[in-house]
């Protein structure tokens, strides 16, 4: 089971504050740091210092980190242009020596848009399947040849598909708990399949149908990585399972119920069960990017024992 940490910077982080939590996910042997991808904060609290954009915070991590991976969870096809998102993903990865990974979603925070004058259009599903198929057919483009896309939204002619990233494939990541469209992008454009904050029998069953997606489209199920997301909250005791809990506004018992929270023993039994219905890779939410004694201690008691 690989073991990612995930940041949500819009609810207030600097650049400075992502990138210790980076250098602490470098060397305490995580595999990958990944971000969210909004400008605007969800919930209580006053978001300060402001947004970071998540490929410009990518790049200075690139430059600054040696090993692990770097992605986004996921970017929203709103923000930006798909040409334009292929060679900014495509420079960073080159910028990290071939450490990018590149979650891609439809958008689906109107606030934010709304607060930034980003346009949200209503047929956000059916542009999100036309920039997957830009964004991968650029990179696809054997470098001489020209690229052509001619969709209902959007329109390239003669592209020269450039800059080419330095991984030979970019892996995409897809997620969401849609029943059908979903699974079915999946099946076509996805090296890996993430489901957000769900319960473990609701990943079994989404699962299933991104694994008959991809029968259905000609390639193996097990071709695709199956992945979670989940907000994570370890302490050694119940008492500091509380205060954790407490610093990021949550409860406890609900934390237990619907993430990944209590003692390592705890946490390590319910990773192994969602290791049991498929899931590969866990994306641990870290909301509280002050406190690094929480991960050094997933990582001395709760990674140490998934090996």
């Amino acid at each position: 089971m690989d073991l990612r940490i995930f940041t949500e910077p819009q609810q207030g982080a600097s650049y400075d504050t992502l990138l210790a939590v980076a250098k602490a996910t470098e060397d305490l042997g995580f595999d990958a740091f990944f971000r969210s991808d909004h400008y605007l904060r969800m919930g209580s609290g006053d978001g300060l210092p402001g947004p970071t954009d998540a490929w410009i915070t990518l790049a200075g991590l690139a430059r600054e980190t040696k090993r692990i991976r770097l992605g986004t969870l996921m970017t929203a096809a709103t923000f930006r242009l798909p040409g334009v998102l292929a060679i900014q993903v495509a420079q960073v990865d080159a910028m990290s020596g071939g450490r990018v990974e590149l979650g891609l979603g439809a958008g689906w925070f109107e606030e934010e848009h709304t607060a930034y004058g980003i346009p949200f259009p209503k047929e956000k599903f059916a542009r999100l399947e036309e920039q997957l198929a830009i964004v991968t057919g650029l990179w696809e483009t054997k470098t001489g040849d020209t690229f052509d896309f001619h969709g209902t939204y959007y329109d390239l002619t003669d592209s020269p598909a450039l800059p080419k990233p330095a991984q030979e494939k970019i892996p995409v990541l897809i997620g969401g708990h849609g029943a059908t469209r979903t699974p079915r992008l999946a099946a076509r454009y996805a090296d890996e399949f993430n489901i957000p904050f769900a319960s473990i029998e609701d990943s079994e069953r989404q699962f299933a149908r991104v694994r008959a997606a991809a029968e259905e489209a000609g390639r193996g199920a097990d071709s695709l990585t199956y992945s979670n997301a989940l907000v994570v909250c370890v302490g050694k005791d119940d008492q500091e399972v509380a205060r954790r809990a407490a610093a990021i506004g949550r409860e406890p018992d609900e934390l237990r119920a619907n993430g990944l929270a209590g003692t390592p023993a705890e946490v390590v039994d319910k990773i192994g069960r969602y290791a049991g219905i498929g899931s590969e890779r866990l994306y641990l939410q870290i909301l509280d990017l002050s406190d690094l004694d929480h991960l050094e201690l997933i990582s001395a008691q709760v990674q140490s024992q998934l090996s």
